[in-house]
């Protein structure tokens, strides 16, 4: 019989959490800003709607991502014209300038900036908490799809936040770039924003694979809406890509290990030598609950709990700033569309 935990119950478990974490866990290591695109529907007064995860790596990106949004929209999403014609003057706007507010179809499409850190102590960088969540049955197939960051969230900044939540959002609120290893509009621009936007919002945590090495850690995948998203990539790469990066296995084998659930979940060993240390770390990986750390080949990997700040003014969450950095500049990405919604020839 399922039995069901009082909601005051759970949140009180979390929160205790939390507090714990807080107390073992208080460095700041700051890994540098994230992009994503934030929408608000006609008569919303403050609030935001994620509808590109906040988790890019530069303003073009998230832009680009917000360009495919709204041509996918006018291509299948709409049979009004007017509402298309709208959408795509948004696309053509995208296309040829980098800018980081649109408006169409009533919407209104803001590209935003969050801050990604972690938190460190004496026993390394925090790890994921017990009460985040966690699959009742982990799956380590290749085509269980994962849960997407940033899914369905809501940026509120009268929403009710816990103590220890609102504890973290005071104890941000002046972080800004310091130091000379940041070029001096970087510094000045972060000053800045304490003022042009004052407030601040966490994102949910997210969740990345990350090497440790002696001067910190290096990340090995992008964000993960979960810590078990974050194993899975570790053991994508110990079931396909490393042995197939060091000619262990042949490019062009079709499954992982070329025999993964046998090889590694079953008993047969590894049909070579060289595959065996893959073999076994993924059995490692996969044989444990909540398998956090793991060494392989001299080399120590962790799941590490990553989280990101927003900044917030009179007029929402903040957009990129000059300083943020482009390697690429807009172009166009999809074929073009009538106003009917049909592909038309390239020009």
């Amino acid at each position: 019989m399922a039995v069901r935990v009082p909601v005051e119950l759970v949140e009180a478990v979390v929160e205790a959490d939390a507090s714990d974490a807080a107390a073992r866990y208080s460095d700041l290591a700051l890994r540098g800003p994230r992009f994503g695109v934030v929408a608000q529907a006609p008569g919303e007064l403050s609030r935001w709607q994620v509808v590109v995860a906040v988790t890019d790596g530069a303003p073009q990106m998230a832009r680009d991502n917000l360009n495919s949004l709204l041509w996918f929209r006018a291509k299948d999403e709409t049979e009004d014209r007017e509402e298309r014609r709208s959408l795509l003057a948004a696309v053509a706007r995208l296309e040829r300038e980098p800018v980081d507010e649109v408006a169409a179809a009533g919407t209104r499409y803001r590209i935003v900036r969050a801050e990604e850190y972690t938190v460190t102590g004496p026993f390394g960088m925090e790890p994921p908490r017990p009460t985040d969540p966690e699959p009742l049955v982990p799956s380590w197939a290749m085509s269980e799809r994962e849960p997407r960051v940033d899914d369905g969230v809501v940026l509120d900044p009268d929403a009710p936040v816990t103590p220890t939540q609102a504890a973290e959002r005071l104890a941000m609120l002046d972080l800004h770039y310091t130091g000379d290893r940041f070029p001096a509009p970087v510094r000045e621009e972060s000053r800045r924003a304490l003022d042009t936007h004052p407030d601040v919002l966490l994102l949910p945590a997210t969740f990345t694979l990350v090497e440790r090495t002696d001067s910190g850690w290096r990340p090995i995948s992008g964000p993960h809406a979960t810590a078990h998203a974050a194993r899975r990539s570790l053991d994508f790469a110990l079931t396909w890509t490393w042995p197939r990066k060091q000619g262990v296995l042949p490019a062009d084998a079709s499954a992982p290990l070329g025999f993964s659930a046998v090889a590694v979940d079953g008993d047969r060993d590894a049909s070579t030598p060289e595959l065996a240390p893959y073999v076994e770390a993924a059995r490692e990986l996969r044989g444990g609950r909540l398998v956090n750390r793991l060494e392989f080949q001299g080399a120590l990997y962790e799941i590490g709990r990553t989280r990101r700040l927003l900044r917030w003014g009179p007029d929402g969450p903040e957009g990129p700033r000059p300083s943020d950095v482009d390697e690429y500049e807009p172009t166009r990405m999809h074929p073009p569309l009538s106003e009917d919604g049909v592909i038309l020839p390239e020009d």
